[in-house]
Formats: structure tokens, sequence, C-alpha cells
């Protein structure tokens, strides 16, 4: 599999990152185990997760997808062969997002913990804190870096003006800067980071890894009309996609799709894979079957005439 840098970082990723969102929530331990080694075993080596993966499950607390990952790796012995990302600054029961200097080092030791292992290979602001100054989050980083704890930082959900102020302030007083940024992007939500924010970590050659890659499912093909909604429990999320322009995108995927002999949701991951400025998606996977979708998404070339036509149909 085809490794790509991510950003300034010496951080080289296979073209697709598995969302660790699910192990503990729709994937429990012994399918999270079997996904993981599937995943790793087709050449791919990235894992994103965070802290509070999934607290908004009943009966958990946060922290049950690095758990799970901990434990898979140091039962199979390959904490070397894989990328580890993970994200501070949620409401882990502290009542507000916070990315004070005194909250991650209290969060870093307890993911370390949880993931079994030394070194985090990316650490993510998850959220904006604007209660926080940079200086303030990028010193608790760089003495993290300084002792061994992360190896690089990044920040997630950030707006170009946000990541532009972050920058200078890491210029300005010589702190580790965010080498990495985890926006939504996809085929239909593209707005937000098309433009201004994109241009940005071009220019600054920013490591890019995008979230809701396949609009919260909307984008697999499953969803094309309000009687769809009830197949799953997050259907009732996809009802804002079901217009025109919804229409338009799906009815691409299905024609770049034939072509390809490939599912509607490989394309769109491939897509988004092949997009100017982007290092790789994230998806999920519940079993061995999505597993391998997502294998094949990471190997799918689509040509220029398929990148055209999903570009017109997605043209916000």
């Amino acid at each position: 599999m085809q490794k790509r840098r991510l950003g300034r970082t010496d951080l080289e990723i296979a073209p697709l990152v598995l969302g660790g969102n699910v192990f503990g929530w729709t994937a429990d331990e012994k399918t999270s185990f079997q996904i993981l080694d599937r995943f790793v075993d087709a050449g791919l080596n990235a894992i994103d997760t965070a802290d509070a993966y999934s607290r908004w499950v009943p009966g958990n607390k946060g922290g049950e997808s690095e758990t799970i990952i901990g434990k898979w790796m140091k039962s199979r012995g390959n904490r070397d062969k894989v990328i580890v990302i993970t994200k501070v600054g949620s409401d882990m029961g502290q009542g507000r997002k916070d990315l004070s200097a005194a909250y991650i080092a209290r969060a870093v030791e307890a993911s370390l913990q949880r993931l079994q292992t030394d070194a985090i290979d990316l650490y993510l602001s998850h959220w904006p804190d604007d209660s926080v100054p940079y200086g303030e989050t990028l010193g608790a980083y760089q003495r993290l870096i300084e002792q061994g704890k992360i190896r690089w930082c990044g920040c997630s959900n950030l707006d170009a003006g946000q990541l532009e102020a972050a920058l200078r302030v890491a210029s300005q007083r010589k702190l580790p800067r965010y080498d990495v940024l985890q926006p939504e992007y996809n085929l239909y939500d593209r707005s937000s980071f098309d433009g201004p924010l994109r241009d940005l970590c071009m220019r600054e050659d920013i490591g890019v890894i995008t979230y809701f890659a396949l609009a919260k499912g909307f984008l697999s093909g499953k969803y094309r009309s309000e009687a769809d909604l009830g197949k799953s429990p997050r259907g009732e999320g996809i009802r804002d996609y079901l217009n025109a322009r919804g229409t338009r995108i799906l009815a691409a995927l299905d024609s770049v799709s034939a072509r390809h002999d490939a599912k509607p949701a490989e394309v769109a991951l491939a897509w988004i894979i092949a997009r100017p400025g982007v290092t790789a998606p994230i998806a999920s996977a519940t079993s061995i079957e999505q597993t391998d979708s997502l294998v094949r998404a990471a190997r799918l070339q689509l040509t220029p005439v398929d990148l055209q036509e999903l570009d017109t149909a997605s043209a916000p």
C-alpha cells in the first residue's frame, strides 16, 4: 500500500485512516479486534480515536475506544507497525471543552494508560477552546514532545482564521505548530474546507485527515428517500441531505461506481483520497465486510473523467 507523508511530520500513512469512534459502541471488543487485524493485514497503518470515544453511549464514560485499541496492540505486539492518532479537549466530565495546560497534562496520562503505550504518534486538539490562549496549549504540547509522550501535535475543527492564528503564535514563540488538521469533509459537505482553509493547509504543508467522509452514511447510497431513514439509528441525521443536490451526487456516485464495479461508498472515499490538499480520509467499519470495502476504496484509482463528474455533481 502506497504511503503518504503527513504534512511536515515524519509520519507515513496509508491513504485511508481507520476511525475508532465505533469501538466500544457499535463494535464490541471481539469485532473491533477482527476489524483492526483485517485493516493492518491489508497494509494500512493509521488508526484515529479520541479520549471521548464513546462517552455518548449510555453506560460508557469515555476512553472505551482507546482501551480496546490498547488491548489489541498489546495482544498483537504490533505497536511499532501502527500510527496512533488520538485527541484531547472534549468534555470528559469537566463540563466544558478544555485545552488548558493543566488539563492536557492529566488527559495525556490517561490516554497513554488506556492505549498501553509510552508515546502517542499524533495528538490533536479536538475542538477550539476560546478560553485558553494558543500559546498555553502549544506550550503544553512542547513539554509532552520533550518528555517523549507525544511525537507530533495537530488540531481538529479549526477554521482558517483560527488555524492561521495558532500558526502565528507557534512561529512567534518558537513552539510546536499544528502540523495536521482534521476537518469535516466529503462530497456533500465541502464548503468548510474547500477555499481558504484548504489553501492555508496546502501553503503551509499541513497534513489533512478528514472526518465524516461518508456524510454520516448518506454517501453509501443506502438512504435515497425519507422512507429509508428508518434503516438505522442514525438515519434521522441524514434527512438534510435528501435534496436536489444530494440526489445529483448519488447519481454521479452510481455512474462512477458502475464503471469500476465498486460501491458508492468506495467511490466517495476514493474521491477524497484524490483531492489536492488531503492526505487521507477517516472511515470506520463495524464488520469485516465493511473493512474490506475500506481497503478497496484505498486502492481505487479514479480517472479524470470520474473526478470531473463527481466534482460537477457536488459543486456547492
